[in-house]
């Protein structure tokens, strides 16, 4: 399939670049770091192989959010959107941007969303998950309460919301001892999403701005296939929490899940059952993951013509106020 949108694309700054290192396998490096660090010719070959017409671009990962300094999470912020910016407009009609948030600084994200939505015409914002805040051992979670002002904000814009993964801190990774293996993308960023996630909807968050829409990556961090659990669960162990809808609906309601990283068929028929069909959107993890595995996997995906092409674009167009 040809005029697909992709959305968890990544691209990182000189200050950011090394972040994704540590992921990567040593003999894979370079040609991820080239990679990563073009937006250009090169990414539009490769997105022109696989049928990709449009990718909105984001920061590579912890980037912003494991700068404990705040200040320095400030300028880095406006210095990752800036480039990416400038990457925009050489290529308007193929590329957009969500914003890199400085997380650290409420009022300063506050500030930076109305900069990159007014000003530079991102379509949303991407965040890794916690943010480190001055302390190596602190993590901010975004339900805190310091963030309520931020999300009533956010949600004034109409624009989504990408929580994207990172590892947890090694303070709170004791199940990951040994087995250096389940960290990252193998299962520990989806761990660490997912419960991020379900905090976002246990918060009431969704109660108060019930227009605020979320996107998952990886077909939705292994929600699709457990959500239904936690509501069984809590409702016969209530055990506090402050949302007045079931988890399903918040899920159903407010957030989406991209096919990125995850091309496992059964995995989509899952994520369509729960989510359907106008809830997922086609999406590569490059440079992580290579546009051709998606492209292929998901070409050859036994769905509609019509349920394809809401996946791989027009689910995209709407949420994103994209120009058919």
């Amino acid at each position: 399939m040809k005029n697909k949108i992709a959305l968890e694309e990544h691209f990182a700054i000189q200050e950011t670049t090394e972040d994704s290192h540590e992921y990567i396998y040593p003999d894979k490096w370079e040609d991820i770091k080239r990679n990563i660090q073009g937006v250009g010719e090169q990414r539009l070959r490769q997105m022109d192989n696989a049928g990709i017409e449009m990718a909105i671009v984001s920061l590579n990962a912890p980037a912003i959010q494991c700068i404990r300094d705040p200040v320095r999470a400030v300028e880095v912020a406006l210095r990752a959107n800036d480039a990416l910016a400038e990457h925009i407009e050489k290529h308007r009609d193929r590329f957009r941007g969500f914003a890199a948030l400085p997380m650290q600084v409420p009022d300063a994200a506050i500030e930076e969303v109305i900069r990159c939505f007014v000003d530079l015409g991102f379509v949303g914002a991407l965040v890794n998950g916690f943010s480190q805040h001055e302390r190596e051992d602190s993590a901010l979670y975004l339900d805190d309460a310091r963030y309520h002002t931020f999300w009533e904000t956010f949600a004034a814009f109409q624009r989504p919301f990408y929580l994207h993964p990172r590892n947890p801190l090694p303070s709170r990774a004791q199940a990951y001892q040994g087995h250096p293996w389940l960290l990252g993308s193998a299962w520990a960023f989806g761990v660490e999403t997912s419960t991020h996630a379900l905090r976002l909807m246990g918060s009431g968050l969704f109660d108060r701005h019930p227009e605020l829409q979320v996107v998952l990556g990886h077909l939705g961090e292994g929600l699709p296939a457990l959500i239904w659990r936690v509501d069984h669960r809590v409702e016969n162990e209530p055990r506090g929490y402050s949302c007045q809808q079931t988890f399903q609906h918040y899920f159903s309601h407010n957030f989406h899940v991209t096919t990125s990283g995850n091309f496992r068929t059964s995995a989509l028929q899952v994520a369509i059952q729960e989510l359907g069909v106008e809830r997922i959107m086609f999406s590569t993890d490059f440079p992580f993951e290579e546009m051709a595995w998606a492209s292929e996997w998901f070409d050859s995906v036994p769905l509609s013509d019509n349920d394809k092409l809401k996946i791989s674009r027009h689910n995209a167009l709407n949420l994103f106020n994209l120009p058919d």
